[in-house]
């Protein structure tokens, strides 16, 4: 069996740690297309924040106190940075991270494309999966927001990290997704894949900048595999993040049915045949998605295997 799975943030690399350990017991493989939308450059590194807590995680070097970054880091260069007075002073680049950065933004810079240095970076970290950006081309999120008293966009990162979302918000925008292709290889591990898992990611900021590429889009939609969605709303609420700002801007409602109906089912404009979500939310319905209740909080790794368990049942595939 060949499994896909869209992801993006800390959640979508916990649930990637379950993929994986199912996959292992059926003998599947896996490959995860991951959100580059979250991508900046600073300091004149190439920072690739979900592709890294992808790689850190299931490489076993990820943070479990923090749930980002390394685990076991140290902080020497942002203290030199902040003395030198160097901007952005607001985003915080550890030793060992920056290690990843130096080799990945020489790589780029000599001309490799994002998903050759992912490879490259992954050769250290085994993190027995196949990893791929969603896309090799530029792709951002920029927030339109009123900043000190100012209506502008800035980037996906100053919204998150510096302003940690508390400022009035207009919408997201997808810098560069219209002219991005999908990075070599996606195409055909979805023609190829048995399941698409959609991971319980932020739909707006982790799932939406994949499916803005429109081949990738348009993959997953009309492509043979099934496509089965994993709820990140549990009881009314994100299980971490800014799940519920973001759809709030968005005009979604914040409930495991509002994310399944932003989704929407397969044919037209949307993508599931299938939507999992917790046993809290048993009574949510997407009209024309098969709806599945099961417990989703991923409190460990046989937890959240389970989880996957049940989306490959719900997709017919298990």
């Amino acid at each position: 069996m060949r499994i896909v799975v869209l992801t993006g943030g800390i959640g979508g690399a916990r649930f990637l740690m379950g993929v994986r350990a199912q996959a292992r017991r059926i003998g599947a493989e896996v490959t995860a297309v991951v959100n580059v939308g979250d991508d900046v450059r600073m300091h004149g590194l190439q920072i690739c924040p979900d592709l890294d807590s992808v790689m850190y995680t299931l490489g076993g070097a990820a943070d479990p106190e923090r749930g980002w970054g390394r685990v076991g880091e140290s902080w020497v260069v942002k203290e030199e940075l902040a003395k030198y007075g160097a901007e952005p002073t607001w985003f915080g680049l550890g030793d060992k991270d920056t290690a990843t950065h130096l080799v990945r933004t020489t790589m780029l810079n000599a001309g490799f494309p994002l998903s050759q240095v992912t490879a490259a970076l992954c050769d250290r970290w085994q993190p027995g999966i196949t990893m791929l950006p969603a896309t090799d081309d530029r792709l951002e999120t920029h927030v339109v927001a009123d900043v000190e008293g100012e209506r502008k966009a800035i980037h996906f990162q100053e919204w998150w990290v510096r302003y940690r979302g508390d400022v009035p918000t207009h919408r997201f925008v997808f810098v560069g997704a219209e002219a991005a292709k999908p990075a070599a290889g996606v195409l055909e591990a979805v023609a190829g894949a048995d399941v698409v898992l959609v991971a319980p990611s932020n739909p707006v900021v982790s799932i939406a900048p994949i499916l803005a590429v429109p081949q990738l889009r348009e993959a997953v939609a009309d492509g043979p595999a099934p496509v089965v969605g994993v709820s990140p709303i549990i009881g009314g609420a994100p299980v971490r993040g800014m799940a519920d700002r973001c759809l709030a801007t968005v005009g979604v409602e914040v409930s495991a049915a509002g994310v399944g109906g932003l989704y929407g089912p397969r044919g037209g404009d949307g993508l599931l045949d299938g939507w999992l979500v917790d046993t809290v939310d048993a009574g949510a319905e997407v009209p024309g998605v098969r709806t599945r209740a099961v417990p989703l909080w991923m409190t460990d790794e046989e937890a959240t295997s389970a989880m996957v368990a049940a989306a490959l049942e719900l997709a017919g595939v298990a």
